[in-house]
Parts: C-alpha cells; sequence; structure tokens
C-alpha cells in the first residue's frame, strides 16, 4: 500500500509540475514550433525521394508519417536523401566474436522547391543503434531489422524537428 501512495504522491508533482512550466511558458511568449503559422502545412506538402534499400525504404515511411505527407496534395517542396550506413562489431568475446553490433546512418538532405527547383535548405543529420548479435540464424535477422526500423525511425524524427525549425523560422522572416 505504501508504494501505491508513493507512486501517485510521484505522479501528483510530475503533473504539478507540468502545469507549473506549462503556466511560466505561456507566460512569457513561448510559442510551440506547431503552432507556428505555415509549419504543419509546410510540412506536409515535402514529397520525399530517397534511394534503394531497405533502411532508405523505412526512413521514406517514417518520414511520411512524421511529416503527415498528403499524397492527394501536389507537393511544393522535394527532400532528397542520400544515405551512408555503416554496421560495427562491439564487445567482441575471448573467441573474437561480436556480442553486439552498432548500426550507424547518416542521412544527407535537401529541401527545393518544386516551382523553382532552388535548393531552400539542406542538412545532415547522423545516429545509432545497437542490436544483440545472436548465434541463431533468424534471430540474429530479427535483431538487424529491428535495429534498421529504429534507426530510421531516430533519423526520420530529427530530420522533422530539423525541417519544422527552418520552415517556423523561415516563416519568421
Amino acid at each position: 500500500m505504501a508504494a501505491i501512495h508513493a507512486w501517485s504522491s510521484r505522479r501528483a508533482l510530475a503533473l504539478v509540475g507540468l502545469m507549473i512550466s506549462a503556466l511560466a511558458a505561456s507566460g512569457c511568449g513561448f510559442t510551440p514550433l506547431y503552432a507556428t503559422p505555415g509549419v504543419s502545412a509546410g510540412l506536409s506538402s515535402i514529397d520525399v525521394v530517397v534511394p534503394q534499400g531497405r533502411v532508405a525504404y523505412l526512413l521514406r515511411e517514417d518520414l511520411d508519417d512524421a511529416l503527415a505527407h498528403d499524397k492527394n496534395a501536389s507537393p511544393v517542396w522535394r527532400l532528397d536523401l542520400s544515405l551512408a550506413t555503416t554496421r560495427d562489431p562491439r564487445g567482441l568475446r575471448i573467441d573474437n566474436v561480436a556480442e553486439r553490433y552498432e548500426l550507424g546512418v547518416t542521412v544527407r538532405y535537401t529541401l527545393t522547391a518544386v516551382a523553382t527547383g532552388q535548393v531552400a535548405h539542406s542538412g545532415e543529420v547522423t545516429t545509432a543503434v545497437s542490436y544483440d548479435a545472436a548465434d541463431a540464424a533468424y534471430a540474429g535477422i530479427a535483431a538487424r531489422q529491428d535495429s534498421q526500423e529504429r534507426v530510421a525511425s531516430d533519423a526520420a524524427r530529427r530530420i522533422q524537428i530539423e525541417l519544422a525549425a527552418w520552415l517556423a523560422h523561415s516563416a519568421g522572416h
């Protein structure tokens, strides 16, 4: 019973802290990124173009979701991506076999205005995830595929944040 009471007290304190920070932010002129006019509409009008490969395909899927891509509307922007992936062994056992692997991806992107063909913004994000090496073949394949999904998801989120910040900044000027 004491554990339940302690948990509820921590939850109540967290809720009070959240309310205080929300009140403080609203009083100092803070505007959430997606409340900036044009950011959400700008993100949904981006057409994502990726190279071949599983990680690239997963990245495009995650970006389409993260940007709320409107497939029925004509794109205003084209986002061209290039990927460089690495797979490095980590934690070698005594028999010189890796216990874990680290999957890294560097994504370079260019945002181009469809109407003019001019590059409006470009950038690069890098992320990495690790996964256990498995002795069983199918377990190893599943672990590797899961790491590809996680690295693509993280890269997509980072790109989404950078593009939203750029759109908010450019809308302000």
